[in-house]
């Protein structure tokens, strides 16, 4: 018998369509717990996202980051709203807070098809793609700095450094070698200096794992290759924003935002999270896709490295395969009449 292993993990159910998502992963974690005996999982909820700001004054309280930081693991809906802003304009992003202060420098998104009806593509039967995001560097660095009032020009700095390349590369790289062997390094070296450096690291990086086949490729080119022909990639490492336009690229050739899970991974914490946003324009309405909130889950069930989540991760994805698999099972943003809820109910019953 498996010594008893208890699980803490926190959950952030945020903004917009977050709490709905949510639910539905709860409800499948609790059908797959039959599959794991000998753990025990505590489920906590906390506020987080914009409509903890309106009632706390913080979108991420300390109380919330405190647990975020005693867990297990984090689970998240969406946060942030239009409406719920900074004096400054920019929009809450307590998300992306988290992977800063919790150093969760790897981000991880497969990119997986279900059923050829899904993708927008021509002749497109089988899509299976992982994209590695770095999460706390890049185009983001200078992200919170305030312009000065009346400010004539505005810089925004694109850091790479040599320890924030060398670890999103090899996470990478460890990736690949658990599916077919293949990274290509998605990047601007043809007119950045920072990407000339980024390029220089991953050659290095690439020398620890003679195994492992390389590319490099532009990411201006990498567009177009995702559109014509994907299946050629197995996994993208890259840049924090060319990771997060080339994710939502990726997402669209797989049925759109509401089909891609994400992992934002550190060396001590993960946080697990559909890679959409909030959408408060079918918020209440009951037709948000869950199916990237209940991928998530199956992230974060792998994570965590028991051998009972581990095979759970991989009893909720052969669920999903299962459900999406048959093209009737459709919600709206797929072209079905399908609600959030009974989606949910489908792959539950299914495990």
């Amino acid at each position: 018998m498996m010594k008893q292993r208890e699980f803490q993990i926190v959950v952030l159910p945020g903004d917009g369509i977050g709490p709905e998502v949510m639910t539905e992963g709860g409800k499948v974690l609790d059908a797959a717990r039959a599959l794991m005996p000998s753990c025990r999982f505590t489920l906590t909820e906390y506020p987080a996202g914009a409509g903890a700001y309106v009632t706390h004054g913080d979108p991420l309280p300390d109380t919330t980051f405190s647990a975020c930081e005693r867990a297990d693991a984090i689970l998240l809906g969406a946060m942030g709203l239009p409406g719920v802003r900074w004096p400054d304009g920019r929009e809450m992003t307590p998300q992306i807070d988290l992977r800063e202060r919790l150093d969760l420098y790897a981000g991880i998104r497969p990119i997986l098809l279900f059923h050829p009806s899904h993708t927008p593509l021509k002749n497109l039967e089988a899509l299976d793609m992982l994209l590695v995001r770095e999460n706390c560097e890049g185009l983001f660095w200078s992200r919170k700095n305030v312009p000065a009032v009346g400010a004539k020009l505005v810089d925004d700095v694109l850091h790479v450094s040599r320890r924030g390349a060398e670890r999103v590369c090899r996470a990478a790289f460890r990736e690949a070698q658990r599916r077919r062997n293949h990274v290509t390094l998605v990047d601007k070296a043809n007119v950045l200096p920072s990407m000339v450096f980024l390029r220089q690291i991953f050659d290095e990086v690439a020398l620890e794992f003679p195994e492992v086949k390389t590319d490099r490729v532009y990411v201006d080119a990498m567009a177009l290759y995702l559109v014509q022909k994907p299946e050629r990639f197995d996994v993208l490492v890259t840049e924090n924003m060319f990771g997060d336009i080339l994710s939502d690229l990726a997402a669209g050739l797989i049925g759109g935002m509401g089909m891609a899970p994400s992992a934002d991974i550190g060396d001590k914490h993960a946080v697990f999270q559909p890679s959409h946003g909030t959408a408060p324009d079918i918020a209440g309405k009951g037709i948000a896709n869950p199916t990237a909130m209940i991928l998530s889950v199956a992230l974060m069930l792998e994570w965590l490295g028991h051998a009972e989540t581990v095979a759970a991760a991989e009893e909720i994805r052969r669920a999903v395969s299962t459900v999406l698999g048959d093209p009737v099972n459709r919600t709206a943003d797929l072209g079905g009449t399908l609600s959030t809820t009974a989606l949910g109910d489908a792959i539950a019953a299914r495990i």
